[in-house]
C-alpha cells in the first residue's frame, strides 16, 4: 500500500456505516472487544457527536477513498476528575490489518488527545495469551503495561483477562506565531 494511498482524517457522519460494519466483525469474531451486540451506525453517531463536542478525536483511516480502520479517544470514566485520561480505541477492516494503519491512526490520535488537554491515554487489551497486535502497537508508542484485571470478560465460551497500559502525553507548545 502507498503512502499516497492512505490518508487519516476526522470521521464523518457518511463513514459511520463502515465504522460499524468494521467494529461488528470484531464483536462476533474475536475477544477484543466484549461488546455481545454491535452497535448500530446510529449509535455510533451519537459517539461521534459526544466525542466531538468533548473535543475528543475520531479519526478514519481511508484507503483508496474507502475506511479501512478507525480510532478515537474517549473519556476513561465519567467523574470530573478523571476529564484528562481518555481511553483509545483503533479498529482495522480485517483485509487492512498488519499495513501499518493503526500506526498511522495512533500516531495520529495521541498529538489529537494532547491538544484536547489530555494528560493520560490508556489502552485497555483483551489478553488472548500471546502478545497480540495492539500490544506491541501501543508498546511501540511507549506505553507501559499499569495492571492486569483477570477473567473479567466471559466471552465466546471463555474467561479473558484485560491488561491496562499507559502513556502519559506532554501538551504541545503552539508554532511561534500561534
Amino acid at each position: 500500500m502507498s503512502a499516497e494511498s492512505v490518508r487519516i482524517r476526522p470521521a464523518q457522519p457518511a463513514d459511520l456505516e463502515s465504522v460499524a460494519a468494521i467494529y461488528a466483525h470484531y464483536v462476533h469474531e474475536s475477544v477484543a472487544t466484549f461488546d455481545e451486540v454491535p452497535p448500530t451506525a446510529e449509535d455510533w453517531r451519537a459517539k461521534a457527536y459526544d466525542l466531538h463536542a468533548r473535543r475528543l478525536p475520531f479519526l478514519v483511516a481511508e484507503v483508496d477513498w474507502a475506511v479501512a480502520g478507525f480510532a478515537y479517544a474517549a473519556p476513561w470514566r465519567p467523574k470530573p476528575a478523571y476529564r484528562h485520561t481518555a481511553e483509545d480505541t483503533i479498529y482495522l477492516a480485517p483485509d487492512h490489518a498488519g499495513k501499518g494503519l493503526g500506526r498511522a491512526l495512533l500516531g495520529t490520535l495521541l498529538p489529537l488527545c494532547a491538544d484536547a488537554g489530555i494528560r493520560r491515554v490508556l489502552a485497555v487489551i483483551a489478553d488472548g495469551g500471546d502478545e497480540n497486535t495492539s500490544t506491541r502497537l501501543h508498546k511501540s508508542f511507549g506505553f507501559v503495561e499499569a495492571g492486569r484485571l483477570t477473567a473479567v470478560g466471559y466471552k465466546h465460551e471463555r474467561w479473558v483477562d484485560t491488561v491496562l497500559y499507559q502513556l502519559e502525553l506532554q501538551p504541545r507548545q503552539p508554532a511561534s506565531g500561534e
